[in-house]
């Protein structure tokens, strides 16, 4: 029988993390130098989750020292490794060396400064809810679904948790603090799923600048008892 969920990520869970980082990646490390996939994992788990690393270096040297014997195979018991490009017969080497560069940046506290994302994984590990945002209301179907951008941010908010909103905006703040060259950006809102232009006349990041300021403008309510846009309470039309 294949593996639990939970045996999954007790066995292989880091492990799984480290390898989606080389999506669309070479697997090109070496004993002297990580590869850039492997410097985004560390960057991104440094700064967010750094007590993952021990797991990490833990699960890549078990699953060298033990890969999945064919009974394991046989019974689907065993986490298949994803394709990075390499020959069989040189992947469990280049787990090892994986794992010898995650011990060393623990140990020596290697820690990658902070940057922006420089893989797809990384953006997405780094801006999940932008991804969501952007992969989700602006795909190429964004000019069949609403009447333009304004109107499938409107979507977003009205269809949306306020906590996750509250989340884009702070992502998109963040996004915007590295003061990214226009092209860098541009690359950034693709990666992340963007499949239609940036609105006339904005530049990507006037756009994001304008996207989180309307999300992060509170939304009049009325009734009894509520605020409307100038502070004075409403109670509706008498």
């Amino acid at each position: 029988m294949a593996l639990t969920p939970l045996e999954h990520d007790r066995r292989y869970g880091e492990l799984d993390q480290v390898l989606r980082a080389y999506a669309g990646q070479p697997a090109d490390d070496t004993e002297e130098k990580p590869s850039a996939a492997l410097t985004a994992y560390l960057r991104h788990t440094w700064h967010t989750r750094p007590w993952a690393l021990a797991v990490a270096e833990t699960q890549l040297r078990e699953y060298a020292r033990n890969p999945p014997g064919r009974l394991r195979v046989r019974l689907g018991e065993f986490y298949a490794l994803p394709d990075v490009g390499l020959p069989d017969a040189e992947i469990l080497d280049w787990l090892r060396v994986l794992a010898d560069h995650v011990r060393r940046s623990v140990e020596e506290g290697l820690v990658p400064p902070p940057a922006a994302p420089a893989t797809h994984w990384e953006w997405h590990a780094r801006f999940p809810e932008l991804g969501q945002f952007l992969g989700g209301w602006f795909s190429q179907d964004m000019p069949d679904e609403f009447d333009d951008h304004d109107a499938a941010v409107d979507d977003y908010r009205a269809t949306t948790d306020p906590h996750l909103v509250a989340r884009l905006v702070g992502e998109l703040r963040e996004l915007l603090a590295f003061h990214l060259e226009e092209s860098d950006y541009a690359v950034g809102v693709a990666e992340l799923g963007m499949e239609v232009d940036i609105p006339a006349p904005y530049a990507p990041s006037g756009w994001l600048s304008l996207v989180a300021a309307r999300l992060g403008t509170p939304r009049a309510q009325y009734g009894p008892g509520s605020v409307d846009g100038d502070g004075r309470g409403a109670t509706g039309p008498l």
